[in-house]
């Protein structure tokens, strides 16, 4: 018993000393953002604790550290997250770092999963609470309308260090980028992968007709992914034979595979293969002589025609503003909307109060690092007052 009101003090006494710390930290939201864990014993129903960092785990983080952990996000599905953490002597070589990892991540959006993004810095509304700012890089949805957080990459400064008790500490982390990538390829058959981070590549299908020398047909369909697969193409093969082939047609355009590689006794006869790409559909019959070479190409142009369609539509949806009702017609309007700022968190308040409806308030998503010029006397949106710089506005997920 003397164990458990123990226990029930030291709760007590954290809870207290975690208020008194919550009031040091730089624009901390509603409560310290900390791990908490829930206590039982026989008696009490249940208690929470706070984990604090320690000397030893402080002495321990002296090197890169990702963590992954699966996190509810997009339309309240469930994605891996992933989170860096690094620590820097000083602010300038920690500043090079958030933007060095803002840059790894926009690759990563665009040259692997094709889909467009823009770099820029949240405001101060939006940042990490208690960081020094907040980089991101913002992604599009045509469809829905709405701005999705792709990847941040924070400087939190030293006020994290001092509270508890560490010489430096910078994070950064990434948010559902899957997906994004999901929201922005998908059409109305399921799936469209960018090829570089297709599981499968190419997948191969036999087409037997009555008649057909079934094990003919299979054995091309083995030798062709055999040959892909040697050359560093990921590809399979689909011989069910209680599956037909319109029904694999579609189960692989579900999945997203970027191309698709059939062959049947006609195939057979004239030496060739029909590939079908999974982004427009395109059907091309290749000589097996040239297959590799022909896939290799077609892959490419695959990736490079996904980033661009998707560049395209999100320009598209782009509408630049001047004034408030030009604002709220491009939101009605579904449009990512780039806005003369003057940077105050109390107009950004009011406008997230003004657009408040069923679909969601407005917001900042991120003020670009490449700014467009704003001319002199330029008058913010929303409060009338000069203008500091542009912004891009919208709703989010």
């Amino acid at each position: 018993m003397e164990k458990r009101t123990k226990r029930k003090e030291d709760g007590e006494d954290r809870r207290r000393r975690w208020e008194q710390e919550k009031d040091t930290m730089i624009q901390l939201r509603d409560r310290p953002e900390l791990p908490h864990q829930n206590i039982y014993t026989t008696e009490e129903a249940s208690e929470a604790k706070q984990a604090k960092p320690r000397p030893g785990q402080c002495q321990w983080q002296r090197q890169a550290i990702s963590r992954w952990n699966e996190v509810n996000r997009v339309m309240s599905r469930e994605f891996l997250w992933q989170e860096g953490h690094t620590a820097f002597a000083t602010k300038e070589e920690a500043d090079e770092e958030v933007l060095q990892i803002l840059e790894l991540y926009r690759r990563i959006y665009e040259e692997f999963l094709a889909v467009p993004v823009s770099k820029g810095r949240k405001s101060e509304m939006e940042k990490f609470a208690g960081g020094l700012y907040t980089t991101s890089v913002e992604a599009f949805i045509p469809n829905t309308g709405r701005g999705i957080q792709g990847a941040t990459s924070h400087c939190l400064g030293q006020n994290f260090a001092k509270m508890f008790d560490i010489t430096f500490e910078n994070e950064k982390g990434v948010r559902e980028m899957i997906g994004v990538m999901v929201m922005t390829h998908g059409d109305d058959k399921g799936l469209v992968l960018p090829p570089k981070v297709a599981p499968i590549q190419v997948i191969v299908i036999a087409v037997p007709y009555k008649d057909a020398d079934t094990t003919a047909i299979k054995g091309a369909c083995e030798s062709t992914v055999y040959t892909l697969n040697q050359s560093g193409i990921r590809a399979d093969q689909d011989t069910r034979e209680n599956y037909s082939p319109g029904w694999k047609y579609s189960h692989w355009e579900m999945k997203g595979v970027p191309l698709r590689i059939e062959i049947g006794p006609k195939d057979l006869a004239n030496k060739q293969v029909r590939i079908v790409r999974r982004d427009n559909g395109a059907k091309v019959d290749i000589p097996v002589t040239n297959l590799v070479e022909e896939v290799k190409v077609l892959l490419d142009e695959i990736q490079k025609n996904l980033f661009k369609t998707a560049q395209e539509k999100r320009d598209a949806c782009v509408q630049v503003i001047k004034t408030w009702d030009e604002f709220t017609t491009a939101l009605n309007n579904k449009r990512l909307i780039l806005a003369p700022w003057c940077d105050e968190e109390e107009v950004e308040k009011d406008v997230k109060a003004r657009t408040k409806g069923e679909l969601g308030a407005a917001k900042t998503l991120c003020t670009p690092f490449e700014q467009p010029e704003l001319p002199e006397g330029t008058l913010c949106f929303a409060s009338g007052k000069p203008a500091k710089k542009w912004s891009f506005w919208g709703r989010s997920y």
